[in-house]
């Protein structure tokens, strides 16, 4: 499990804290499925206080309302597990936190298929100050291996918007 220490991404996790510190920017998430797995994998890195500023747990859908500022209107035309959704839980958390950049995770890790959509459906969103981007992967996973896998991503896409930074 991701509790194992030679899980590969913690590797990149300690890469993105020292890139983060370098370029002086804060990183904070809006997790769903993930349930704050994120935040626990930056946590674990020595240095992560100097640019982790935190992150909301939003599992149950009404949180993404009232911690994440999520409209309710929104929920009910697209549902949580949306690319909508997972904007706003990203562009409202890097707000609400004075982030440099937030990442949000909304899904449906299984085992069953919730709003109509299938098991292993998956939206990410980094937001910064500029902009948001959305990504959605449809994955045939067990939910503790896909939420690892959206971890490893975005921490991927994380990594590439920092090294990008001063090149704009």
């Amino acid at each position: 499990t991701y509790s194992n220490r030679c899980w590969p991404i913690m590797n990149r996790a300690k890469e993105l804290i020292g890139l983060a510190r370098e370029k002086k920017k804060t990183i904070c998430s809006c997790e769903s499925f993930t349930a704050g797995l994120f935040c626990a994998t930056l946590g674990g890195i020595p240095g992560a206080s100097a640019v982790l500023k935190g992150g909301l747990v939003t599992y149950f859908t009404p949180m993404k309302e009232v911690l994440a500022h999520v409209d309710s209107h929104l929920i009910k035309q697209y549902g949580v597990v949306s690319a909508p959704c997972a904007k706003a839980m990203a562009e409202n958390t890097r707000q609400i936190m004075d982030a440099d950049y937030c990442v949000s995770f909304t899904g449906n890790a299984g085992p069953s298929a919730i709003e109509g959509k299938p098991a292993g459906l998956i939206y990410c969103a980094l937001a910064s100050k500029e902009d948001c981007q959305v990504f959605s992967w449809q994955l045939d996973l067990e939910r503790n291996a896909l939420r690892e896998k959206a971890v490893e991503a975005m921490i991927e896409k994380l990594i590439e918007a920092l090294e990008h930074t001063d090149k704009k």
